[in-house]
């Protein structure tokens, strides 16, 4: 067979072979193997040194294109086979969008979060600042300082949870504010909200554990008026009406004169809040001079609120961790 018969031969059968590839890699091996330093092309051409003068540029023009011929079908066929990759990578990774997502519940904010955000809200509004404090606290900061000696009858109003060493897990979070003013000079507004714990019997109203919100307001001229009227418009913005407020005398050991606060709630009075001036001798304890500052605090408990303003009939209600009634708020 003459070399111009093989060489049409091999262009049909690279050609067809080309064609009828699937594989990039296999493409890839027929590239050397038609066209390679060992390939059949060169092969072929090896036969050209028996050819006459006349012969050997016929001959070597027909090889050029026999080789542009299979190079042309190998970057068509690569090109082909690309694009069929990318398509069907496409088509692999196409999302539906119509199909539903997966998604999780969200989550929700618990009505005692809600309630001290609340609280927070309307406070800063009125320009006072959150404070915090430890929950393990020394007799000093949760009764001495607060005009509350050891032999105070007071004590027996709070039954303590006491722990060894000598300290005590606090019974409120007034001893946020002997901590806040020792390392403070008035004017002070501050709000203390907080978790406190108390030996009590767990029933639908009483928990061991439960939240407070605390003020504490120093200042020059301070009068009981001040508390008064930052009180009632407390109590105005939390309960969104201007409902009937009554102040009863109470007594507490840091606060002089002191009183606990009802609203009239769907037809009854509710106790919501206790507070007072603060006692000079809490003053003095932090270094303050009460002959020149005067302040109010005031205290209440969140899950009184939670429990007036959503209505829920037990504390506990509010520690079970039950989705059921999670998922109302």
């Amino acid at each position: 067979m003459s070399i111009q018969n093989q060489l049409e031969e091999l262009q049909t059968e690279a050609v067809s072979a080309i064609a009828a590839c699937q594989d990039l890699e296999e493409l890839e091996q027929l590239r050397v193997k038609y066209l390679g330093k060992k390939g059949q092309l060169s092969q072929i051409l090896r036969g050209m040194g028996k050819l006459s003068p006349e012969e050997r540029p016929v001959v070597g023009s027909q090889a050029n294109e026999i080789k542009e011929a299979i190079q042309n079908s190998l970057e068509k066929q690569k090109e082909a086979l690309q694009k069929s990759a990318i398509e069907a990578q496409i088509k692999a990774e196409t999302l539906d969008v119509t199909m539903p997502g997966v998604s999780r519940p969200l989550g929700k904010i618990h009505p005692l979060n809600g309630v001290i955000d609340r609280v927070v809200d309307i406070f800063v509004g009125l320009g006072y600042t959150v404070a915090t404090g430890p929950q393990v606290e020394t007799d000093y900061y949760n009764f001495e300082a607060l005009n509350t000696p050891q032999d105070h009858p007071a004590r027996d109003m709070q039954d303590t949870f006491y722990l060894p060493g000598g300290n005590l897990l606090r019974t409120h979070t007034s001893s946020v504010q002997i901590r806040y003013m020792e390392n403070n000079q008035p004017p002070i507004r501050i709000i203390a909200p907080g978790r406190v714990y108390r030996r009590d019997t767990v029933d639908a109203t009483h928990s061991a554990v439960f939240h407070q919100v605390e003020l504490l307001a120093i200042d020059k001229g301070l009068k009981f008026t001040d508390l008064k009227g930052t009180i009632k418009e407390f109590l105005r913005r939390m309960f969104g009406d201007d409902l009937p407020v009554q102040f009863r005398t109470s007594y507490f050991p840091f606060t002089e004169p002191s009183a606990e606060v009802d609203v009239q709630w769907k037809g009854k009075w509710l106790e919501v809040l206790g507070c007072g001036m603060v006692d000079p001798n809490v003053l003095k304890a932090v270094g303050y001079d009460p002959e020149v500052y005067t302040g109010f605090a005031a205290g209440f408990g969140v899950e009184r609120f939670a429990m007036v303003l959503h209505q829920i009939d037990d504390i506990r209600r509010l520690y079970n961790s039950d989705l059921r009634f999670l998922n109302q708020f």
